[in-house]
Formats: structure tokens, C-alpha cells, sequence
């Protein structure tokens, strides 16, 4: 699959990923049976790009261990959530995702640290959607 094509698979999968999540915490936190989940039009590029940017440290670390190529997901997930959320800041005046007052494990309101072990999950799991795609063909 050409990377363009990956890069929006990786963009969908992570709406997808985050309007589950955002259901799912409403639950656990609110009781709210409705499951409503949410994201924002921002993330689509945000987790296109993000993606693009774990095939290039997979593609470095492959012949590292399963967890030092976690943590290095993990690590750049964080970066990648951190420097989109400062930029969207400056571009709109706010982030679409405001973690001040939730946690005391949150760096200026862009990430929470507490979020880690969720980050090395996705971090792992991407890379068998890696594996997945690279064997998909379109046309």
C-alpha cells in the first residue's frame, strides 16, 4: 500500500481509537450509557502523520527488543500530541484537548503522563497495523 494510503488509514484508525476511548471514559467517569465518544478534524492529520512517523522509528528499531520499541512509540506519540496541541494553541488561541485540572501527571495541558501504559498499547498494536498494511494491496 502506497504511504499516502497508509497515512490516512493511520489518521482513521486513530478517530476511530479516540471516539471509542472518549465513549468509554464517559462511561467509567459519568455513568453516561449513552457512550458518547468524540474527536476533532484536527486528528486526522495529526494521527496520519503521527503513523508515518512510527514507521520510520520502526523501521530503525526493528531489530531492537519489543519494549524498547514501545517506549520509543510511546515517547513519540507524546512528542506528536504535544507539539500538535501547541500549535493548534497558537494557531486558534486553544488546543482541542485540555488536560489542566484533570490530572497532576499533565505538561501545560497537551499530555498526561498517566496516559503512558495506554500510549505503549497503541504504540505495539501499531505495529501489527504496520505489518498489515504493508501487505495490502489496492486496485
Amino acid at each position: 500500500m502506497e504511504l499516502w494510503a497508509r497515512l490516512i488509514c493511520y489518521g482513521m484508525l486513530g478517530w476511530c481509537l479516540e471516539v471509542a476511548f472518549t465513549g468509554v471514559s464517559r462511561f467509567l467517569h459519568e455513568r453516561d450509557l449513552r457512550l458518547t465518544g468524540h474527536s476533532y478534524l484536527w486528528m486526522l492529520p495529526i494521527y496520519g502523520l503521527g503513523g508515518g512517523l512510527l514507521e520510520v522509528t520502526h523501521d530503525l528499531l526493528a531489530a531492537q527488543s519489543i519494549w524498547l520499541r514501545g517506549v520509543v512509540a510511546m515517547v513519540a506519540i507524546f512528542a506528536v500530541e504535544y507539539s500538535s496541541g501547541f500549535t493548534i494553541r497558537r494557531l486558534v488561541g486553544h488546543s482541542p484537548w485540555n488536560y489542566y485540572g484533570r490530572t497532576r501527571w499533565q505538561l501545560h495541558g497537551l499530555v498526561r503522563f498517566d496516559y503512558a501504559p495506554f500510549w505503549l498499547a497503541v504504540g505495539l498494536g501499531f505495529e501489527l497495523t504496520y505489518a498489515f498494511l504493508l501487505r495490502v494491496r489496492l486496485g
